[in-house]
């Protein structure tokens, strides 16, 4: 059986030869589907299939256009896992997504990761590296160096197809945003509030903490070390697991990287923010060195773009953290495409998930997820109804957006050379929570210049040992 090692470096030599040649600058997504059939369906293998994984592998079964082949998660066997190996009989079953990998990566073309944050990277770097194509949970990864990692590695396999799972940039705000820019309705945006004051997955842990919680023994189901991928070693605690990990330092991006995707994305794209230069924490209620604060506000300076004056955006996390709302803005609404996780619905709080745009003209006030903006007060909208553009629909969803790119019928709406920068702002913020230090940030370099330890975790700790070859592909 070839290795995966020996798997690369063939397709690594075979990839040189075929550019000497000038054949796969001319090989095309569309190249591909008069190759595979236009019609056939996409061979899919799910890397995280509990919970929000087994609702990420429904809405691609969904789309009626995938076969699963082979279903990946480090738990299988447990009762969050089993449904989808039930619905899926033929699928191949893995706990390891190397082995996956190894013993059929000729059965499928795509690869679904819906795992936690901090083991995104390895799986879709393997991936790409292989030339198949990826759909990612967002954020796309839990370091600023991932992504860019990741971003370029994208860019120099230019036939795989790549997607971030921030579903609404498929949905009514991506079509309405864009329209409303290039009409020039939103223009001259100067600040930007954005926040997310529910308490979904808020912890109710002690931030006087002073350790990792103890050692717990390892549910028999779960492959602990994989799970753990390539962060350094902590001993199990149910604590990390199951959704917790999202709180961690060490394993998630907090509330920032978990609804920022969802509030600030088209935000991000369609006024070409890019990076900052100036990250500011201006409030970090219960600061600590293991999880995120209960509650935090950071500002992002973002300068000058083309015409586009400087923007400062504000985020705001944190249940009774809310920021200040512009007079004339009406009812908080709810947007009721969020999507469940492991069946917890989302409730509506003070001030709903969202954001405020203001520009030299209009005051906007958006949702999350796929929620249309409106312009606030109402006399002002009325008085701006005639002069809106209109507003195609959406031909297909984030999922079958996903599908139909590869299958060379459509361009995925959050690729990487999107999406990876909307994540590095993320990052950014991670960074100023976890030193709780104003940063300086050079855009053309891409380094914090004003600390260095800072300017560190922008790669941060090493990967482990058996891990470094993913960051080296």
């Amino acid at each position: 059986m070839t290795t995966r090692r020996e798997f690369i470096r063939s397709a690594a030599l075979a990839s040189a030869g075929l550019a000497f040649s000038g054949i796969t600058s001319k090989m095309t997504a569309q190249s591909f589907e008069r190759i595979a059939g236009a019609n056939s369906k996409v061979n899919v293998a799910f890397v995280g299939i509990g919970n929000r994984g087994l609702e990420v592998l429904n809405e691609f079964v969904k789309t009626g256009m995938v076969n699963v082949v082979a279903l990946c998660d480090v738990d299988l066997g447990a009762p969050h896992t089993a449904k989808a190996v039930a619905d899926h009989p033929k699928a191949k079953t893995f706990k390891d997504f190397r082995k996956m990998f190894d013993k059929v990566r000729n059965e499928f073309e795509a690869v679904v990761v819906a795992t936690p944050d901090h083991s995104h990277f390895p799986i879709c770097m393997l991936a790409i590296s292989e030339g198949k194509h990826v759909y990612v949970e967002k954020p796309l990864t839990r370091t600023f160096y991932e992504s860019e990692l990741l971003m370029n590695a994208a860019a120099g396999h230019k036939n795989v197809i790549t997607q971030m799972g921030n579903q609404g940039h498929s949905e009514a705000n991506y079509f309405q945003f864009k329209a409303w820019k290039e009409a020039g309705i939103i223009k001259d945006v100067t600040r930007i509030t954005a926040h997310m004051n529910n308490p979904r997955r808020w912890h109710t842990w002690n931030p006087k903490i002073t350790k990792f919680p103890d050692k717990e023994s390892i549910p028999d189901t779960l492959d602990w070390d994989t799970w753990l991928s390539a962060v350094p070693y902590h001993d199990y605690n149910s604590k990390f697991h199951m959704g917790e990990w999202r709180s961690w330092y060490d394993f998630g991006m907090g509330a920032l990287g978990d609804w920022g995707a969802h509030i600030v994305d088209t935000a991000h794209e369609f006024l070409e923010l890019g990076l900052p230069e100036e990250i500011n924490p201006l409030k970090l209620d219960g600061y600590n060195q293991f999880f995120y604060p209960m509650a935090s506000t950071i500002e992002f300076k973002f300068p000058k773009r083309k015409k586009m004056p400087p923007v400062t955006l504000t985020w705001y996390d944190g249940v009774d953290n809310i920021p200040t709302i512009p007079t004339g803005f009406g009812a908080t609404e709810l947007d009721p495409n969020i999507p469940q996780v492991a069946g917890w619905t989302i409730q509506p709080a003070k001030l709903n998930p969202g954001k405020e745009i203001y520009s030299k003209n209009l005051t906007f006030k958006g949702g999350s997820h796929g929620s249309t903006l409106s312009i606030i007060p109402d006399e002002k909208a009325k008085e701006m109804e005639k002069k809106l553009p209109a507003v195609p629909k959406s031909s297909s969803n984030h999922f079958a957006n996903f599908i139909l790119a590869c299958q060379g019928k459509e361009k995925t709406r959050s690729p990487f050379s999107v999406s990876a920068p909307l994540s590095q702002v993320f990052c950014l913020g991670v960074i100023a929570q976890q030193t709780n230090r104003k940063l300086i940030f050079d855009r053309k370099t891409k380094q914090i210049t004003s600390d260095p330890f800072a300017n560190a975790l922008l790669a941060g700790v090493p990967p482990r040992k058996e891990w470094y070859e993913f960051y080296k592909l």
